[in-house]
């Protein structure tokens, strides 16, 4: 490198500054392959414990239980104060998965979920569904009517958003999870406080059921997915998703023309999102589920096509489906 720079009459040291930088990203890269490896390694010692956001009787931790509940006896379940938190004690491979909610049929999608999931190493591996009834806990012997104060996670308000205007002046608070809003109302003891939680909640924390199915919609569901370093290998006759995060090219059509190329090869779309590109106004992100994994040649096809117009692209993971018609295990009543 030297020498070339002295040929072409070039500051010899910067170049050699500029080449040992260059060599440092390289290792980095590589030690980065090797601690993913030894990441896979310590995930599947950590395969029987999960994170969640929350705590005991939140509905993550209800999701979670559901989902694993083949091997429910043996699973560990870790509750945590956020998402980044659950995410990252499967990062480290203190757990073999967390499960996070990312959309909800009453309040939408959960924004912050989407911008971790492309922040991190881990596939998604698994989703699952929950359908939400929430109630209104308090104090045994407390009366809906002396309420003046209601605690839940900020989705739990916004899912009851009817009832609690209904409730004349009555305070709402944001808290952690809706189980740990039913602790709160434990621990204070305020029998003008209440909590919006499950009933599962609301009996672990010794509190009454003042009302029951307050969400705004009767059909309320949430939709949680399993992240996992752990790969899975999907038996082809298991219905399955495939989910993408692109961005695409700044010019008239260009979504359009990712979504013929989809269309071309058979794909079915059962979700696409966008989101704004950090640092980067007006730019879009877009994250896409199609029905198929990856083993499927059409699908494989089509992420080889998107890449060439794609200024981005990243799989975020191909896993069992059920939201989709052939993959739903829970019925969901028509409205």
């Amino acid at each position: 490198i030297e020498d070339l720079a002295r040929e072409l009459d070039i500051d010899r040291f910067r170049v050699r500054e500029i080449f040992r930088e260059v060599i440092a990203m390289s290792l980095k890269a590589q030690e980065e392959a090797l601690l993913h490896r030894d990441q896979v390694e310590r995930s599947v010692g950590a395969a029987l414990r999960a994170s969640f956001l929350g705590t005991v009787g939140a509905y993550s931790h209800m999701a979670a239980r559901k989902y694993f509940a083949a091997r429910s006896p043996e699973m560990e379940f870790l509750g945590t104060e956020t998402f980044a938190e659950a995410l990252e004690l499967a990062e480290t491979g203190k757990v073999g998965y967390a499960i996070l909610p990312i959309e909800n049929t009453t309040a939408g999608s959960i924004n912050q979920v989407y911008d971790l999931l492309r922040g991190t190493s881990l596939r998604i591996v698994g989703e699952e569904i929950l359908q939400i009834r929430h109630c209104l806990a308090g104090l045994p012997g407390s009366r809906v009517e002396d309420i003046s104060r209601v605690l839940s996670h900020p989705q739990g308000l916004i899912q009851c958003s009817n009832f609690l205007a209904s409730m004349s002046g009555v305070e709402q608070v944001a808290f952690i999870d809706t189980a740990a809003a039913a602790q709160e109302i434990t621990r204070v003891g305020d029998p003008a406080q209440a909590a919006i939680s499950s009933e599962e909640a609301a009996e672990v924390y010794d509190l009454e059921v003042l009302a029951r199915n307050i969400a705004d919609q009767d059909e309320n569901w949430t939709r949680f997915v399993v992240v996992s370093a752990v790969e899975i290998d999907i038996d082809p006759r298991i219905p399955s998703k495939t989910s993408l995060v692109f961005t695409t090219r700044h010019h008239q059509g260009a979504l359009a023309e990712c979504l013929k190329l989809l269309a071309e090869h058979g794909m079915n779309l059962s979700k696409l999102e966008s989101r704004p590109v950090p640092r980067r106004p007006w730019e879009y992100l877009f994250y896409v589920d199609v029905e198929g994994t990856l083993h499927d040649d059409s699908v494989s096809l089509a992420i080889a096509g998107l890449r060439r117009l794609c200024p981005y692209l990243r799989v975020l993971g191909t896993y069992p489906a059920r939201t989709t018609p052939d993959g739903a295990v829970d019925r969901i009543r028509p409205s």
